[in-house]
């Protein structure tokens, strides 16, 4: 039978309620890589998860396979290029965060509605960021909620600028906006425009408010906000 680390009685990882337990095992051992331990031995790392080594194993061969960790030629385990990667990401999205929110705050407290930036995840648009109307009536979309893509002013024009074909789709791509009242949401309407960054489509910045509170001059903020966040990006709102 397999022996535990000498240092540990149980295994040292917070398993989360409604997680998958070999998973937070793997995030708990990625986890003890630090600035003041990059390099990690085996017995190191059953020793601080309480893990056994035969399973810390299995963990790191998976973790080595998704190249999260390296093992080197000494046997000691470093973090791989994968991190590099997801790092390269969190910094985008946080740079992201930093250009994206003041220009939907503006937007929000000139027009007094909720002002989103979505972009795609998979089938759907993804609520990256928001700033909700001080307005007790509203929608009440929130950071990280998944919308569909053929529904709404948001999903409809990422589609358009993605190349979807259709007479909708060629008139948004050439007023570079689209607002539309009922079609996610009967009372609910939404204006939404496009940001490109020096690659391309980028994403959305969307305006909803009730139907009735659906203005001409609120298109006009939508399109001037998409098109300030797309230059700071390094992109062409053409």
């Amino acid at each position: 039978m397999p022996r535990r680390s000498n240092n540990a009685d149980k295994e040292k990882i917070s398993l989360s309620i409604d997680g998958v337990a070999s998973v937070d095992k793997a995030l708990g051992v990625l986890c003890l890589f630090t600035p003041l331990k990059p390099e990690l031995t085996l017995a190191q790392i059953a020793t601080d998860t309480g893990l056994y080594k035969s399973t810390a194993l299995r963990m790191l061969a998976s973790l080595e396979n998704a190249g999260l960790v390296i093992k080197k030629m000494d046997g000691k385990y470093i973090l791989g290029r994968s991190i590099a990667v997801l790092h390269s990401a969190y910094q985008e999205n946080a740079s992201l965060e930093n250009i994206a929110m003041p220009i939907l705050k503006t937007l929000m407290e000139s027009t007094q509605e909720s002002a989103a930036f979505h972009v795609r995840q998979g089938d759907k648009r993804l609520c990256l960021f928001r700033v909700d109307s001080n307005q007790a009536l509203r929608d009440h979309i929130k950071t990280g909620d998944l919308l569909p893509l053929d529904k709404g002013a948001g999903g409809k024009v990422l589609l358009a600028f993605e190349g979807a074909n259709g007479k909708i789709f060629s008139k948004i791509r050439e007023e570079m906006l689209l607002a539309i009242s009922g079609d996610r949401v009967k009372e609910m309407a939404g204006i939404s425009a496009p940001v490109f960054n020096n690659q391309g489509l980028l994403g959305v910045i969307t305006l909803t408010m009730p139907a009735y509170r659906l203005l001409d001059k609120q298109k006009k903020m939508v399109r001037d906000s998409a098109k300030k966040l797309t230059e700071l990006l390094g992109g062409t709102f053409k």
